[in-house]
């Protein structure tokens, strides 16, 4: 498997839900990244695409209906 890198864009601030609107990784999985299994990077991944697509579309997003 490959190694997945961390997708911070070094455009870090944290909104009031502690989500960077850069990554948009909560920050439990940003201090957390360098001891997650490939496998639940690729989960975290899954969900900073899903929070970013609801903060484009300005619908907000809620953590507790993600994977």
């Amino acid at each position: 498997m490959a190694v997945i890198n961390s997708p911070c864009t070094r455009n870090c601030c944290l909104d009031t839900d502690d989500v960077c609107v850069g990554c948009f990784r909560h920050i439990d999985e940003i201090c957390g990244w360098q001891s997650m299994s490939e496998s639940a990077k690729e989960i975290v991944l899954n969900n900073c695409q899903k929070r970013k697509i609801a903060h484009t579309k300005n619908k907000g997003y809620d953590r507790k209906q993600e994977d």
